[in-house]
């Protein structure tokens, strides 16, 4: 069988833009994706429907940069959830990229966002992202160097968040943690393992939030058994 201008055509190109963007959208690895849509134009536009299928998106262990990031997840348009942690060849997400990535479609509807470990992105990044993902329930913003001002723009802006990750945020302070239980009525558990916060600030969102669980549970439990302050 011949096609376009007249050359024999193989019988995986005879395959449907739908077929083939179903068999790449069972690729998990981005290395595979990328090259797949260098083969032709056909595979190009079946690797870019795929991608609009996907409702996760994880770069777990991959080496990445702001442009390739950006490049994969604007063509996502029905995303929930992605994941950006480091990876252990050492992630080059920046400011720049958090930037671009909040240009994209499926941002404000996103549930799940974690960016564990970016030591790369700062509270300008980080509140140009979440500022619109107005949609978000879940956040793993642990082991960055975020402040109380990534935590405004939290509270402000993810009135559904239900659990957040502050492992090792050392410059967020009781201030900013008030503040979000505050204005995060949805808000059912945080992990504030390794944070330079006093015990009375998780006595004081327990008064705020009873049900609130607090990570790890040897904090809740010395939170429950201090005497409640008096106001």
């Amino acid at each position: 069988m011949r096609g376009e201008g007249g050359k024999e055509e193989g019988e995986i190109d005879r395959l449907p833009i739908d077929l083939l963007a179903h068999i790449f959208s069972l690729l998990t690895c981005f290395n595979d994706l990328a090259q797949a849509s260098g083969v032709c134009r056909k595979w190009r536009q079946g690797v870019k429907e795929s991608l609009a299928r996907k409702e996760k998106l994880s770069f777990a262990g991959c080496k990445l940069d702001d442009e390739s990031v950006t490049r994969l997840v604007l063509h996502a348009y029905g995303l929930k959830e992605l994941c950006i942690p480091r990876s252990r060849w050492g992630c080059q997400i920046t400011d720049h990229g958090l930037h671009q990535l909040s240009k994209a479609k499926c941002i404000s509807n996103l549930v799940s966002i974690s960016l564990w470990g970016l030591t790369g992105i700062t509270d300008k990044g980080v509140g140009q992202l979440i500022s619109r993902a107005t949609s978000l329930q879940h956040l793993n913003i642990g082991g960055t160097f975020i402040t109380d001002a990534s935590v405004v723009v939290i509270a402000e802006s993810c009135p559904h968040l239900k659990t957040i990750v502050f492992w090792g945020c050392h410059h967020v302070t009781e201030d900013g943690l008030i503040l979000l239980v505050n204005k995060c009525r949805k808000l059912e558990s945080i992990n504030a393992w390794g944070m330079r916060v006093p015990l009375e600030c998780f006595i004081v969102l327990l008064t705020i939030s009873p049900a609130l669980k607090i990570l790890p549970k040897a904090m809740l439990l010395d939170a429950e058994r201090a005497p409640m302050p008096v106001f």
